[in-house]
């Protein structure tokens, strides 16, 4: 696959231009990558219940975005939480807080990684969205999301991912020893360049490539060498 990749730090530089020179706002990113990563799942076919698992930084900000817009369309829907509300910051609190007032059901299991209640959680899922973990992470997971990565792969409802499989390095494409397994994976922006190495097929799946209404010219500036 011939694709412009863009690494971690270019991804930020690009969001970074895009509000500070551009004017963009962080929750207009936000909004079109949530909404970007609804309409794959669309069209990919939903025809059941959605679980949207979510950590607390961006990558859940984007998971909230996801559902209110699944909801929106009239599919069934849930969150899972792995943070309490009171730690989400920025554009994910905001996107939260919005959530909150939808009849989307939000389930906090904050540092929770009880096995038999993430099960039940996790019963008659037609898809579960892996928004729990964004390109900033690194290295091995940690409690609880590490078993709860396990836990999420062993369900049978096959997994989309948000940005990048949480675990997944995304410039090297080294998986941590817990790397969530999806069948899809939505990235922003552009692909990483960790995608396309060997190590990290079994763990993205099929990529797609979702615009967020950042110009061409900015997205090209981001690859230039020692851009800014």
């Amino acid at each position: 696959m011939n694709l412009q990749t863009l690494t971690r730090e270019q991804s930020r530089l690009v969001d970074r231009l895009a509000i500070e020179e551009y004017g963009f706002s962080g929750l207009v990113l936000m909004e079109n990558a949530g909404r970007g990563t609804a309409d794959v799942l669309c069209r990919l076919g939903i025809d059941g219940p959605v679980v949207v698992c979510c950590g607390k930084g961006n990558n859940a900000g984007d998971g909230f975005v996801i559902a209110r817009h699944l909801e929106l369309r009239g599919h069934s829907v849930r969150v899972l939480l792995w943070a309490e509300p009171e730690e989400l910051t920025g554009d994910a609190a905001a996107n939260f807080q919005i959530l909150t007032k939808t009849d989307v059901p939000i389930e906090v299991f904050g540092a929770d990684d009880d096995s038999g209640r993430l099960s039940k959680s996790l019963d008659g899922a037609v898809w579960i969205v892996d928004a729990l973990l964004g390109t900033g992470a690194r290295g091995e997971p940690r409690p609880p999301l590490d078993e709860v990565i396990d836990r999420l792969n062993a369900a049978a409802a096959p997994k989309l991912a948000v940005d990048l499989p949480s675990g997944l390095n995304c410039d090297t494409g080294r998986p941590a020893s817990h790397t969530i397994r999806a069948a899809e994976t939505c990235t922003f922006l552009a692909a990483k360049p960790g995608f396309f190495k060997p190590e990290a097929a079994p763990y993205v799946g099929r990529l797609h490539v979702c615009d967020i209404g950042v110009p061409r010219k900015l997205i090209e500036r981001g690859l230039a060498p020692n851009a800014d």
